[in-house]
């Protein structure tokens, strides 16, 4: 039995699906677009570089929800020992061939079994609003487990109140997801319930590719 049991989302099926039906056309849209390249973006990339500095050394860093592996890819090119997991087994295809020197596997947030204290640093990286409100909780408590004292996870996500019913995605793919929305308060109190130590969160208005988002740095105390 895992140390931390999950819910299981009732939606986690068709989400799965939805995300393997938009895999190829956001695969190809990051290779030909660079959505999603944190290079493209000053401030995404200081996040990332930031996170990268800090749990350099720390141990294996965990990408939960990795999609192509864009930034699995990056972490990677900066020396870290990392890997990707994401629930849509054709992300993970188009992850391994976009990035092939990377380890990836095929795992919903809900699903993993993590050892206690065994990451340097956990990445939700725009991965974790398809969680029902309820679940969400859950994953950061295991995140909170899974790293070792001074670990840090760094989080993104999409700003706001709603959650919002997605019927079509990257290209005019049909889907059915749901968008669950944060208020950067509500989720930092989130994590610091779970157990982790918010260091630094950056705010970024709404872009050409989403809408307003935020990023939350935390820590597990030493």
């Amino acid at each position: 039995m895992r140390a931390h049991p999950i819910d299981r989302p009732a939606d986690l099926d068709v989400v799965r699906d939805s995300y393997d039906q938009v895999a190829d056309n956001y695969a190809h849209m990051v290779v030909t677009t660079r959505m999603g390249d944190i290079r493209r973006h000053p401030w995404l990339k200081a996040s990332i570089d930031a996170f990268a500095d800090t749990v350099g050394g720390l141990g294996p860093v965990l990408d939960v929800g990795c999609g192509p592996g864009t930034v699995t890819g990056y972490l990677a090119e900066r020396g870290l020992d990392v890997s990707g997991v994401d629930l849509s087994p054709r992300m993970i295809e188009n992850a391994r061939r976009l990035h092939p020197q990377c380890r990836f596997s095929v795992a919903s947030a809900t699903e993993l079994d993590l050892a206690e204290a065994s990451l340097g640093g956990l990445l939700g990286w725009w991965s974790l609003f398809n969680l029902p409100r309820h679940v969400l909780p859950q994953v950061l408590a295991l995140f909170a487990y899974a790293l070792k004292p001074g670990g840090h996870l760094i989080a993104g996500t999409h700003v706001g109140d709603e959650d919002v019913t997605r019927t079509e995605a990257y290209g005019g793919v049909p889907v059915r997801w749901t968008t669950h929305k944060w208020r950067p308060e509500q989720l930092v109190e989130l994590i610091e319930q779970a157990g982790l130590q918010p260091v630094a969160d950056l705010r970024l208005p709404a872009d050409e590719w989403s809408g307003p988002g935020v990023i939350i740095m935390a820590k597990r105390p030493s």
